[in-house]
């Protein structure tokens, strides 16, 4: 699969076949994910692979407790809608994966372009969370981001230190199917911007 066929063809994944994925396909996705640009080559990412099920039923309860919450948000029509998405594939799934982002270096140096924005090694890691997606779409791998959890309730069950900042949950594993479009784009939850809507020349809002 070329690039552009990948970034057009990623999709969320919420509904995984059982089938495993292989462990050098795994291997693959998570060296592509490594070597996504850092700031300062400061490679911050740490992966933390998960295939025990007895973790996976312990990070469930923290999303179903944290969606419970998220739901009430949405009134009506919309949370009916809320409702009928299926959310997360974290036991369905047969790889999890929480990625870190660790904001000192082990020689504990500072980080070459980070003085002006800190920030910064969290966006590398998201860079590395890019790639993960990317490589893994090429590979017929399914990837979901679990975003309604309770990031400081995960890293307790998954013995993360304090000082570590938990970036991403994914879910990853072979898709029932690859959807020809984002699901909250298909149920009509949200459009596709326009090309034009989010580009400005020279200053901010100026087309």
């Amino acid at each position: 699969m070329e690039l552009y066929e990948a970034i057009f063809k990623r999709r969320d994944i919420r509904h995984f076949q059982r089938r495993p994925v292989p462990h050098e396909i795994t291997m693959k996705i998570l060296k592509a994910a490594h070597h996504a640009g850092s700031v300062g080559y400061m490679q911050p990412w740490n992966f933390v692979v998960i295939e025990s099920h007895l973790v996976k039923e312990q990070i469930l309860q923290v999303f179903e407790k944290s969606n419970a919450q998220a739901r009430k948000v949405y009134t009506g029509n919309a949370q009916k809608l809320y409702d009928s998405l299926k959310l997360q594939g974290i036991v369905d799934a047969p790889i999890n994966i929480a990625v870190t982002c660790r904001h000192e270096t082990a020689d504990g140096q500072p980080v070459l372009g980070r003085h002006s924005i800190p920030e910064m090694d969290v966006y590398s890691t998201c860079c590395a969370i890019q790639n993960l997606w990317l490589a893994a779409r090429a590979e017929g791998v399914g990837v979901g981001w679990v975003s309604i959890l309770d990031p400081h309730e995960v890293k307790k069950i998954l013995k993360i230190p304090e000082s570590v900042t938990l970036v991403g949950y994914l879910c990853l594993g072979f898709p029932e199917e690859f959807s020809d479009q984002p699901l909250l784009e298909k149920v009509g939850w949200r459009r596709r911007l326009s090309l034009d809507e989010v580009i400005f020349r020279n200053y901010w809002d100026e087309r």
